[in-house]
């Protein structure tokens, strides 16, 4: 797996999370990376859940770049 830079939205996040699963299943990476890698791309998912739960609560519609 190459360096790659971190995903500036959730679908280059997919994307990345899709390759990470195709590097493990090659062998490519190994599986403490990808449980990693899993559990970051969860902690941020649930940070964008967040805050919009908080914005529909203040009956607000916030402009996320990261849901692009």
């Amino acid at each position: 797996m190459a360096n790659k830079a971190a995903p500036k939205t959730v679908t280059e996040l997919r994307a990345q999370l899709c390759e990470t699963i195709a590097d493990l299943q090659n062998g490519e990476v190994n599986v403490k990376l990808a449980c990693e890698m899993s559990n970051m791309a969860g902690k941020i998912t649930g940070t964008l859940k967040m805050q919009l739960e908080y914005a529909k609560l203040r009956k607000e519609k916030p402009a996320i770049d990261f849901l692009r």
